[in-house]
């Protein structure tokens, strides 16, 4: 357990520089990153979820409620297992194991990303967890050519598609 909370200090110190939007100049990024990833006020429903978490399934369980709060999609492809947090996120949204248009998706790093890509559109964003575990696949996510923004956030990484963007890649302190 110690060893574990020395771990999670050095990542964090790590990527000190890269705190709640520092050197962000778009202010739509910005906006996510400061008020959708780095939000540190409590939600309506952060009590009544993830109470036997360990801390990091909760911190990413509060991650993405938030996102599915932020973009109240109509349908989740969750394939990590985090239902409870996104339909307390976005009420309204069908949790599904495939969809023909990715809305939302959570899913784990060495998932075939060439076929869940072709399933997005622009305002589709895709969440790989645990991309500290093969970094070099994410590098490969974050260089295809369809992805136009990228939010490394150590134990995940958010991807996004408008074409209408210059392509970017943000490393966030999470």
């Amino acid at each position: 357990m110690k060893l574990n909370r020395l771990h999670q200090a050095f990542v964090w110190l790590r990527r000190i520089r890269y705190c709640r939007g520092f050197g962000i100049q778009s202010p739509s990024d910005y906006r996510f990153v400061r008020y959708v990833i780095n939000e540190h006020w409590p939600y309506y429903a952060y009590e009544s979820l993830g109470e036997e978490d360990d801390w990091l399934r909760r911190k990413l369980g509060c991650l993405y409620f938030r996102l599915a709060n932020d973009l109240q999609p109509k349908t989740i492809v969750d394939w990590v297992g985090f239902h409870d947090y996104l339909k307390a996120g976005c009420r309204s949204a069908c949790i599904v194991d495939d969809a023909q248009q990715v809305e939302l998706a959570i899913v784990p790093i060495k998932t075939d990303y060439h076929h869940l890509f072709q399933e997005c559109n622009d305002q589709s964003v895709v969440v790989f967890q645990d991309i500290y575990q093969h970094p070099e696949y994410w590098h490969c996510i974050e260089h295809d050519s369809r992805v136009t923004l990228t939010f490394d956030l150590y134990y995940c990484g958010i991807v996004m598609f408008d074409p209408k963007r210059i392509k970017h890649c943000y490393t966030v302190n999470f």
